[in-house]
């Protein structure tokens, strides 16, 4: 325990002595996250006439879809993950997604807001941002009682900055909290915060920089100033990647994380031998309406604006998730023969997670075909892929949140079109003008979205294997095999979730 306390303690010292390291440069204002194309930014700067003033009605969809977002970990994700493990490991499962998500947040206002959503420089700015926003610095002004503002997707319509902040906040850290699932009922708790700390800080925090930050609309000021803009974002937006809410930043960069990590720390004692089943379906069906309702929220909050594209992302995670349930329940039906609650659940949550990317980008027949697909292909991924793969992913973490991220990121580029009833996207920050029918390729933009994919993939991979060797490296992976028989419960926290 007092070497986890030094090893935090270590990594909390460099987050209070980087401040050393942005005095160099004035701060800057940050960015934002995705809609037609990802990621929203800074207010212009100020000129003759008056700023423009938030809209009191955004203002305060922006705050509902943030606690929204936040009853998606605690209790949702909590409530999903712990109804499927043993009663034994219960209390160790709602332990690790209470900490982390707070965790997470800490770090998030501390450095990773402004790693991820401030302007970087020279070439590292397409991978991560600078410190500028250190501890939220700059975000009010006291002296003046000013707050600082962040764009949306519309010009001269700007969103008090802390709000933006307070809800990607809640995106880092549910996607933290979901790489859990893969590990469940026999990572070290210690294991757990070390890890959470180096994969944030090197997969996280850049994933997001790479795919949403860009310098927002109001910076596109003239026609002469739209391709040295566009070379200040993120290195995937810079591609013309599109991914409305999360698909690769949170879905595939937490799942790959996760399948990372259930090999390296190995399966638990008797899988494939003994029966692992969960020990409480019911909370698990709470725990997944509970994501569905917190999940309007994270796709439809992604538009920044209470607009059509709000509506539009929220019918669209409305209607895909159903028909995910569906596709998912009557499969499982034909090939086992009954239809489950947990494959009901299941299904539900991978209907969420493959219309995150696509949510504002598609119109309402793209969100048929994703939720139709969504869960016949993650039935495979938990099924199937996941033999193939032979690693214990406890709760599918791989099979549900990477394949269904990959397959809604990917959709995302045929079903934009609107030859398909996609919105398209804007060809021009400048005018506002979309990309026509006529001039729109859904294999040039299908091949955009795959190379992201890739990118992000092989990122994930590679951060979360170093950081759980790292964690392993400092205070071992995984309890013993006496301490996981009798459960973590009782020996990783001293007490049980239930008394019977």
């Amino acid at each position: 325990m007092k070497k986890l306390f030094a090893i935090l303690a270590l990594l909390g010292a460099v987050g209070w002595c980087a401040p050393l390291m942005a005095q160099d440069k004035p701060a800057a204002p940050a960015a934002a996250p995705a809609a037609a194309a990802p990621a929203a930014a800074p207010a212009a700067a100020p000129s003759a006439t008056p700023a423009p003033t938030p809209n009191k009605g955004d203002v305060a969809w922006m705050l509902t879809s943030t606690a929204l977002v936040l009853m998606m970990s605690v209790p949702a994700l909590a409530l999903f993950y712990g109804g499927l493990v043993r009663s034994k490991n219960m209390l160790s499962v709602l332990m690790q997604v209470f900490v982390t998500f707070s965790l997470i947040t800490v770090i998030w206002c501390i450095y990773g807001y402004s790693l991820a959503f401030t302007e970087g420089s020279g070439w590292i700015g397409k991978f991560f941002g600078g410190w500028d926003r250190l501890f939220l610095n700059g975000t009010f002004d006291p002296a003046k009682g000013e707050f600082s503002m962040a764009a949306t997707f519309s010009k001269n319509t700007p969103l008090p900055e802390l709000v933006y902040v307070a809800f990607q906040a809640t995106f880092a850290a549910i996607t933290c909290c979901l790489i859990l699932g893969a590990v469940v009922e026999r990572i070290k708790f210690s294991a757990v915060l070390i890890f959470m700390v180096l994969w944030f800080t090197f997969s996280y925090a850049p994933v997001a920089h790479m795919v949403w930050f860009w310098a927002g609309p109001d910076a596109y000021t003239a026609a002469n100033v739209v391709d040295a803009t566009n070379a200040k974002a993120g290195l995937l937006w810079q591609w013309g990647a599109l991914d409305f809410a999360g698909g690769t930043v949170v879905h595939i960069n937490s799942g790959v994380a996760g399948l990372v990590g259930a090999y390296l720390v190995g399966k638990r004692v008797g899988y494939g031998k003994e029966a692992l089943t969960p020990h409480n379906v019911t909370m698990t069906m709470v725990g997944a309406a509970l994501l569905w309702v917190g999940w309007f929220g994270f796709n439809a909050g992604s538009a920044l604006e209470a607009n059509g594209f709000a509506a539009l992302a929220f019918m669209n995670t409305f209607l895909a998730t159903a028909c995910a349930v569906l596709s998912w329940m009557f499969g499982e039906w034909f090939f086992k023969g009954k239809p489950s609650m947990v494959g009901a659940a299941s299904g539900a949550v991978a209907g969420l997670v493959a219309i995150t990317p696509a949510a504002g980008n598609v119109g309402i027949p793209g969100a048929f075909v994703i939720g139709l697909a969504a869960g016949l292909v993650c039935l495979w991924g938990v099924n199937g892929l996941k033999k193939m793969l032979g690693a214990d992913d406890a709760l599918d973490v791989f099979g549900v949140h990477a394949v269904g991220g990959i397959l809604g990121a990917l959709l995302t580029g045929v079903f934009n079109s609107p030859k398909l009833g996609g919105p398209s996207f804007p060809v021009d920050w400048f005018t506002g003008k979309m990309t026509p029918a006529a001039d729109y390729s859904i294999t040039g933009q299908l091949w955009i979205q795959a190379q992201a994919v890739a990118v992000v993939f092989v990122w994930t991979a590679v951060v979360a294997f170093v950081s759980f060797k790292i964690a392993d490296l400092l205070v071992g992976l995984r309890v013993t095999e006496e301490e996981e028989r009798e459960g973590l419960d009782i020996n990783s926290h001293g007490e049980t979730a239930y008394h019977m």
